[in-house]
């Protein structure tokens, strides 16, 4: 970091400045091997399920969908 932080390039300089504030979670997220990916991954299935049905359903047809999607496509 110290090496590219005088660059003329300001993404890479916006890059350096969000690692330098989040240092921490960039040296855990190395250091362990945890993720949230999947959990992360299903919130995003379910958003974009509950976006594309909006306003034509409930939330009793939404649970069933999601169920049976998990059943067939998985």
């Amino acid at each position: 970091m110290r090496k590219f932080w005088k660059t003329e390039v300001n993404t890479l300089k916006s890059f350096i400045t969000g690692i330098k504030m989040d240092f921490k979670a960039v040296k855990n997220t190395i250091k362990y091997n945890v993720t949230n990916g999947i959990t992360e991954g299903f919130v995003n299935k379910l958003k974009v399920v509950k976006r594309v049905m909006y306003e034509r359903a409930g939330l009793d047809l939404l649970k069933k969908k999601m169920i049976m999607e998990k059943i067939l496509f998985n």
